[in-house]
């Protein structure tokens, strides 16, 4: 994920954006920080997706078979 600073001055472009307005280097750093945080997103969700199971109240794996076929995309590589 992102360092505390880097989430930190993405908050405060922001906040800029909304009261002055940022130049055109600002908007430039405002977008490569959101695309990196995004990717970082990104990447922990597939990670999480990865090993995720669903299981009924009688402990059988229930685990949609859409799920299953995306888990096993993931696990080759792709």
């Amino acid at each position: 994920m992102l360092s505390k600073a880097k989430i930190e001055r993405i908050n405060q472009l922001a906040r800029k954006a909304k009261t002055d307005g940022l130049t055109i280097k600002e908007q430039n750093e405002q977008k490569k920080l959101r695309h990196e945080y995004l990717q970082g997103v990104r990447a922990s969700f597939k990670n999480h997706f990865k090993s995720m199971k669903v299981v009924d109240p009688e402990g059988n794996d229930v685990t949609p078979k859409k799920v299953k076929a995306l888990q096993k995309k993931y696990n080759n590589g792709f």
